[in-house]
């Protein structure tokens, strides 16, 4: 039975996902995949490769070095599975925050060497906003969304410090990211609340919050100077969980999603209801498989995230 592309989405992770040594045994077994880590030493004006292959960690988990390894490596996998497979044409990409510019470059809408100019400044403008305006981020466990929500705005009320929501992971499975007092705050009031667990992230930039103001405002002017195309496949937005069908939907959605809530679990449900039935996580680890299993356990869920489980892929599409 030939491989139903029609019902098939090709899903992109964001920061968080990075790791020493991704994309290393692709590398060197593909030579498109290394025409991809060359060309982004080019544009970055450094050695990415060399940070993103051999460490150390710390400079990896830079916000600004993150971002860019992680698109990297995603658009590394991606331009294999192209080569391998010139029929691949899912019925539609999502990319989860910094993913979603994966995304846009899987769908035709943006160029590579443009995208990962974006990037690059998107990680930049983020550290420096994380340093003007110091942040804190915490996953909370076995929540509902709106309540968490609720309780986000009693607390940004009364603290007058801000605390949001800023990823809507997965049923459970909530973000929230903000003032590091309004934080804690907020933290302590979830467990008295019934949260199964608050985790603390080991991050200082506030991502998805007002925090990220000043970011969003100059990359804005890096937005209007890049070259976008329509995509020619549906990209399932951040915001909206719904489609970008125009060049002005995409600019709204990459400047607004730096300040903006990730609704991936909506995105996911959408594109299920759209009749997708297989998504491929395609970029390092395997964050997003573990989030889509629990928005809907019916659906298949595919990793690709090294040279194994990619040639695993591509003999499953070519049975």
């Amino acid at each position: 039975m030939a491989f139903d592309w029609s019902a098939t989405a090709f899903v992109f992770p964001g920061q968080g996902s990075q790791v020493v040594g991704m994309g290393s045994d692709l590398v060197a077994t593909y030579e498109v995949a290394k025409a991809v880590y060359e060309q982004a030493d080019q544009i970055m004006g450094f050695s990415l490769s060399d940070v993103i292959l051999n460490g150390p960690e710390e400079r990896l988990n830079e916000t600004a070095i993150t971002q860019p390894a992680v698109f990297v490596t995603s658009i590394a996998l991606v331009r294999t599975l192209q080569s391998l497979l010139p029929e691949i044409k899912p019925a539609a990409v999502a990319g989860h925050s910094l993913g979603e510019l994966t995304a846009l470059v899987a769908a035709g809408a943006l160029d590579f060497a443009d995208a990962l100019k974006l990037v690059k400044e998107r990680g930049r403008l983020m550290g420096m906003a994380g340093d003007e305006n110091p942040g804190a981020m915490s996953a909370i466990l076995g929540m509902d969304a709106d309540a968490i929500i609720q309780l986000c705005e009693q607390v940004t009320s009364e603290l007058g410090k801000v605390v949001v929501l800023a990823n809507d992971n997965c049923p459970g499975q909530i973000v929230v990211s903000g003032d590091p007092v309004a934080l804690d705050a907020l933290n302590q009031r979830a467990t008295e609340s019934g949260a199964k667990r608050v985790i603390p992230l080991a991050v200082s930039v506030a991502t998805h919050s007002p925090l990220m103001q000043p970011a969003q405002t100059e990359f804005k002017h890096h937005l209007a100077a890049t070259p976008f195309n329509v995509p020619n496949i549906p990209v399932y937005a951040n915001l909206s969980a719904n489609p970008l069908t125009s060049l002005e939907a995409i600019d709204q959605e990459l400047e607004g999603q730096l300040t903006g809530a990730v609704q991936w679990t909506r995105s996911i449900q959408n594109m299920i209801e759209a009749g997708i039935q297989t998504f491929v996580e395609v970029g390092p680890q395997s964050v997003l498989t573990g989030l889509i299993r629990r928005i809907d356990k019916s659906v298949t869920r595919i990793n690709v995230s090294d040279v194994a489980s990619l040639q695993a892929f591509v003999a499953t599409v070519s049975e």
